[in-house]
């Protein structure tokens, strides 16, 4: 009963209608001055016959269509099986299943976010432990403070919530986004400045040679964390003293680069094509001890969204350079 009150309800415009195109032809007939009632009965039944096979036919098309669309599914596969025989039904089912596979592209995009947050949350927690287990260490003991320890583990801390706060970030991106021209070297200055007790701590130095007014189109604050990264990652992996960390630029008349090289222990090969992936530590990670996988992932990420290009080039041994191309065009 309900596919049949479903039925009359969509084809409800039609039997009016019907309806009314007939009074008005028998209207009419009778303002012309015919009056024989048989054919105007005869006219009302041959009508009434043939709508009523019309709509026959079109209801044993669409039954399966209606008895489909009537019943909850248990999956969304029994939603998305092929009943219809119209073009108008059959167009419908393609839509719809359009539809399903634009909805599974973001549930699945939504799922690896949750998922990365997650995974990234868990990890830094984990690392976080360290600094605040020495920092209590330090504490208990009953001896002077040791001041410059507590600060290199605050200088931890700082660094790791800087980390989680850009990642949480990074979803709202362009509401967060200030594209402006940046004067390069004051920029670079400000992070190296930034990072000067990590210098001096590690016994690497900064040597920097931009020239001046080398200005180029960026987001001063996501370029300082992605320099940042770089010369973290820098001295992080300079385990000799008296190495430097070289800031330079080359200019084009299309683009600028800026490069960071390092002189530390390289990238294995076998590494450097997954170092920018979310999560990888490599070989160099696992000696550090210390390594999220996140930095360079989230250097590339905010490169891309900026309009920068991202290049790592590095050998065992030999160091490493990364570099921001910057376009001027």
């Amino acid at each position: 009963m309900q596919l049949v009150w479903l039925f009359l309800r969509e084809h409800v415009s039609i039997i009016i209608f019907e309806i009314f195109l007939v009074g008005f032809i028998l209207v009419l007939y009778w303002l012309d001055g015919f009056r024989d009632m048989n054919t105007a009965i005869y006219s009302i039944l041959i009508t009434l016959m043939l709508t009523s096979t019309f709509l026959a036919a079109r209801y044993i098309i669409r039954k399966r269509y209606y008895e489909k669309i009537l019943q909850v599914p248990n999956t969304m596969e029994d939603a998305l099986q092929s009943t219809g025989k119209t073009a108008e039904q059959i167009q419908s089912e393609e839509y719809v299943h359009e539809l399903y596979r634009i909805y599974q592209l973001e549930a699945q995009e939504l799922y690896a976010t949750q998922n990365r947050h997650l995974q990234f949350m868990n990890q830094w927690v984990h690392q976080m432990k360290t600094p605040l287990a020495v920092l209590e260490l330090m504490l208990q003991d009953p001896d002077e403070l040791d001041k410059k320890g507590v600060q290199e583990e605050v200088e931890r801390l700082k660094h790791g919530l800087e980390m989680v706060l850009m990642n949480a970030r990074l979803d709202t991106f362009e509401e967060d986004m200030h594209i402006e021209k940046v004067d390069l070297k004051h920029l670079v200055m400000e992070v190296v400045n930034q990072n000067k007790r990590l210098f001096i701590t590690n016994r690497v130095f900064p040597n920097v040679e931009i020239a001046e007014e080398t200005l180029v189109m960026t987001d001063s604050k996501w370029m300082k964390f992605i320099i940042g990264q770089f010369i973290t990652n820098a001295v992080k992996y300079t385990f000799e003293e008296g190495k430097k960390v070289y800031i330079t630029t080359e200019t084009s008349a299309n683009e600028v680069k800026l490069h960071v090289r390092d002189e530390g222990i390289g990238i294995p090969s076998t590494d450097l094509k997954r170092v920018k992936k979310a999560f990888f530590t490599g070989e160099n990670g696992r000696k550090s001890g210390e390594s999220t996988g996140m930095g360079l992932y989230l250097a590339d990420e905010i490169c891309h969204k900026l309009g920068h290009t991202l290049t790592i080039d590095s050998a065992v041994d030999a160091g490493t350079t990364v570099t921001v191309t910057f376009n001027l065009s």
